[in-house]
């Protein structure tokens, strides 16, 4: 105990066992092991921190090509939803289940309105229908707002009565009475496109079944309301009646803004990446 007290007071002195040759026992130079233990601490720390922070760079790469990939895939979809609406119209099917994988898919009816329980979907603006061919999944609109009218058709040679939207009106011709040349009551041709119910996005008024004003798609209550089928076409360009609503209101609505997030993410990327170079390659250079 002694001879080691002795050790610890001639180190922390500034001596070493070499100065006194003749101290009983081996003294340990306790002040070098504790600074050597500390940078191998230190050293071992700062190799942890430089392999954790290179997980940044890492995962925004990992992000912004799994977004490109995205984006690959959203652009076929879009391609593919185009063809849709432009092929062959096949007969309108009435199975549910069937019609829940025909959506944007052109199909044909016959048979005649029911002018009486005309809804309006509002507010909306008109759709180019040549450039929403050609640029589905993008909107195309002018500043013009209005409705589109959504009307009762029963199908005779199905039997049952669908909801039609007929297409756009402006908003100084959506009460029927202004436009009373397009009412037409005769037994008619149809080609429209399938489309399903909406789920009320955020920020969207809900409908007011009362006062007739409609901000999106709810097929349930429609059907209720009508006594129609809970089956939805947007009528075609080509239904459009002088005097009558503007078909053609179909738009592929899927947002494409993956191209944002691959510019982000890769960005993110090369900013952290070359902090982590300079942090800990560079210094070292």
């Amino acid at each position: 105990m002694t001879e080691a007290y002795h050790c610890i007071t001639l180190i922390r002195n500034g001596y070493s066992s070499d100065t006194f040759p003749n101290t009983p026992g081996k003294c340990i130079n306790f002040g070098r092991l504790s600074s050597s233990t500390a940078a191998s601490a230190a050293k071992g720390e700062d190799s942890f921190l430089k392999w954790l922070l290179l997980l940044i760079p890492v995962t925004t790469f990992g992000l912004g090509t799994w977004q490109v990939k995205r984006r690959e895939w959203k652009i076929k979809l879009i391609a593919e939803l185009r063809s849709l609406t432009s092929v062959e119209p096949i007969p309108l099917p009435i199975d549910p289940l069937e019609l829940n994988n025909l959506e944007y898919r052109r199909v044909k009816v016959r048979g005649h309105y029911d002018h009486s329980q005309e809804m309006y979907i509002l507010p909306r603006s008109p759709v180019d229908p040549e450039k929403e061919a050609r640029e589905a999944g993008q909107l195309s609109s002018s500043g013009d707002t209005g409705a589109n009218v959504v009307t009762p058709f029963y199908c005779s040679d199905l039997g049952i009565t669908i909801l039609v939207n007929r297409g756009y009106v402006p908003r100084k011709k959506i009460k029927p009475e202004t436009r009373m040349k397009g009412q037409v009551d005769d037994e008619v041709d149809l080609v429209g496109v399938v489309r399903l119910t909406e789920i009320r996005k955020p920020f969207v008024p809900q409908n007011d079944v009362d006062r007739n004003r409609w901000h999106y798609r709810d097929l349930e209550t429609m059907a209720r309301v009508t006594g129609a089928e809970q089956i939805f076409i947007d009528a075609d360009l080509a239904s459009t009646i002088p005097g009558g609503p503007i078909g053609g209101q179909t738009r592929v609505t899927l947002r494409n803004e993956h191209m944002q997030y691959i510019m982000t993410w890769y960005g993110l990327c090369a900013a952290t990446s070359y902090m982590w170079y300079a942090k800990f390659i560079k210094r070292i250079v």
